[in-house]
């Protein structure tokens, strides 16, 4: 009989010194709603982003980003407008993305391509007409005359414009150049095709090239059309030219220097 009840004792202190699957279950379970709780609160508090203004293409506007101008934006923007300051600008490089990557995967071409020229390149990825206007009439040709202005833009207006549009953005561009320095030339290219294939956009944007090709008066406006030159003769793009079909390679920069540095050379006399 004590032997039993001894047994029975020490069964009932194991089984309460023992964790419980049920409470280690409830205790397991609790965390997870906790944190839920937590990203639910958190949602609720967060503000909804600001939608960002609708932009006319030919109407001058800042890049927005979250409904408040771009801080990234406006501080290039602001290097470029201390740089205008300094002086000393012979052929400025104006434009979006596709300019900016001289700095990039097109570094050597330029130093090799444009060595005995005073250049600068004023691109900024993700550019629309309206951006670049916006830039000119806020202080980025304030301080120098370049003899020439190599301006390539409407590639990121091709999503929203249309080709009228667009063609309106690039022609207020030219416009805004002249109003500021009236003896630079503007070497107008053909805004480069995009895309693998032939697509909806590329045609829009030949539309535009076609456009702006009656801006080139032989005087002070000269458009170049040098996109064929990326083109595979079936009309496609490679990646060893556009990586992204879009951005350059260093081999694509190597075909823009090589079409340009015959007119550049005239112009820039």
């Amino acid at each position: 009989m004590k032997r039993t009840a001894f047994l029975s004792t020490l069964a009932l202190a194991t089984l309460l010194a023992a964790p419980s699957p049920l409470f280690a279950q409830a205790k397991t379970d609790a965390k997870p709603d906790a944190k839920k709780d937590s990203k639910t609160d958190a949602k609720k508090d967060a503000k909804p982003a600001k939608p960002n203004p609708v932009q006319a293409p030919d109407v001058a506007a800042p890049k927005f980003k979250d409904g408040e101008p771009d801080p990234g934006f406006l501080k290039t923007h602001e290097s470029y407008v201390t740089t205008a300051k300094a002086g000393g600008v012979d052929v400025l490089f104006l434009g979006d993305s596709i300019t900016a990557g001289w700095r990039g995967n097109g570094k050597e071409v330029w130093e090799k391509s444009f060595a005995a020229y005073k250049t600068a390149n004023f691109g900024i990825g993700g550019d629309r007409t309206q951006h670049v206007l916006w830039r000119i009439t806020n202080g980025e040709l304030d301080g120098i005359k370049p003899k020439v202005v190599v301006l390539m833009i409407g590639t990121n207006n091709s999503g929203s414009d249309d080709d009228a549009g667009i063609a309106k953005g690039v022609t207020a561009i030219v416009k805004a150049i002249h109003a500021k320095s009236a003896d630079t030339k503007v070497l107008l290219l053909a805004v480069f095709p995009r895309g693998e294939k032939p697509n909806p956009q590329r045609e829009k944007l030949a539309k535009v090239n076609a456009t702006i090709a009656k801006l080139d008066d032989g005087k002070s406006v000269h458009y170049l059309d040098i996109g064929g030159k990326f083109l595979k003769e079936d009309g496609t793009l490679t990646k060893d030219i556009m990586p992204d079909f879009l951005h350059l390679s260093k081999a694509g920069y190597q075909i823009w220097a090589d079409a340009i540095t015959p007119k550049l050379a005239e112009l820039a006399k």
